[in-house]
């Protein structure tokens, strides 16, 4: 028999590491497996296949008997969906000025989504009942947009973890303001690894409504899934994720990803390590004189502050990304796949750098 021929080629050198976002990572080889298993023959398209059927009993088993997930292509389209879901056309939406579907997502939640986005600064990107009510008011004047969902995002988009007594906090204040809530988990399973508790206790069993699940960041190919906790919360998920341009015709090849890092502890285990290795990479950098870490470190993100001109030379070595250009601050990103002498390495090159 012949063998089909291919002329696809490496384009890249598998031994460059940068730490720009835990994005750039390649998918686990567990994953990979996965998709295999689940390659070959015919399953049912649009997500009536047994790979999507068994990820449904996953997902309860870490989110409780009423969840229910619906894999989607990315974040930004699952926060998206998900937000729509749970709003009226002029509701809006409560969050930090910091949150990714602010900052992050070129304006997806109020153009496509048709939200608006009430945003509110925090110090360090969690918000308080006491901020929230900053925006949350005005529910019968018709000139504004009516608050209706508060998200939050665990870990937040500067690193940091809210426990979850302060996500019970918010829930209940939410929802005593007949407000919903909505969690952007981009990086759930980080924030679960530092707190060392499953993810259910601070999403169902806080009184979170809906959650954006992810599994790129945390070894996936691509795909992230939205889940609806509180089923009464929700409008016609399976409408918007299609309206949304969301809904996989081979969904199995989304749904397999999600099951091999939810099924066993694959989820843990490389959330847990990308963490590890942000913790080295802090440790590091602190004894680096002139380098300043700006937020606690208690994901795999590592936020710091240093002279504009050392971060540029350094980026011709390793990429990584300015968080706040102007004032010298940088985000370093551990992953699932960066090792010890990676972090080494560049800890070795940010001293050489800051010498010159």
């Amino acid at each position: 028999m012949n063998r089909p021929r291919t002329d696809a080629r490496r384009h890249h050198d598998p031994e460059v590491r940068g730490f720009a976002s835990d994005n750039y990572a390649g998918a686990h080889p567990e994953v990979l497996a996965a998709l295999a298993l689940a390659n070959g023959g015919h399953q049912i398209a649009y997500g009536e296949d047994a790979y999507t059927e068994n990820l449904q009993r996953v997902v309860r088993g870490h989110f409780g008997a009423t969840a229910e997930a619906f894999p989607v292509f990315n974040g930004t389209g699952a926060n998206v969906v998900a937000l729509q879901s749970v709003t009226d056309r002029w509701g809006a939406v409560i969050c930090a000025e910091s949150a990714h579907i602010n900052v992050d997502e070129c304006g997806a939640p109020e153009r496509v989504g048709g939200l608006k986005l009430l945003t509110v600064p925090t110090p360090d990107g969690k918000l308080t009942p006491e901020l929230i009510d900053r925006q949350a008011y005005g529910w019968d004047d018709e000139h504004r947009a009516m608050p209706q969902v508060v998200s939050i995002t665990q870990s937040t988009e500067l690193g940091t973890l809210y426990t979850p007594d302060e996500i019970r906090a918010i829930c209940e204040h939410a929802h005593a303001r007949g407000m919903k809530v909505h969690l952007d988990g981009s990086r759930i399973a980080n924030a679960a690894a530092s707190l060392d508790v499953p993810m259910r206790t601070f999403t169902n069993a806080a009184g979170v409504d809906i959650l954006s699940l992810g599994g790129t960041k945390n070894g996936a190919l691509f795909g992230e899934a939205v889940v609806v906790i509180n089923q009464d919360a929700v409008r016609h998920m399976k409408h918007l994720r299609k309206l949304s341009m969301q809904l996989a015709s081979k969904m199995r090849f989304v749904s397999v990803q999600l099951e091999a890092l939810l099924a066993k502890d694959l989820w843990l285990r490389n959330a847990r390590h990308a963490n590890e290795m942000a913790q080295r990479l802090a440790e590091g950098v602190r004894a680096v004189h002139g380098v300043e870490i700006l937020y606690p470190v208690q994901a795999n993100a590592v936020f710091a502050r240093l002279p504009h001109e050392v971060s540029e030379r350094l980026q011709k070595r390793f990429r990584f990304y300015f968080w706040d250009e102007a004032a010298g601050d940088v985000r370093w990103m551990c992953a699932f796949d960066t090792t010890e002498e990676d972090v080494d390495t560049f800890v070795a090159a940010l001293k050489e750098e800051m010498a010159r």
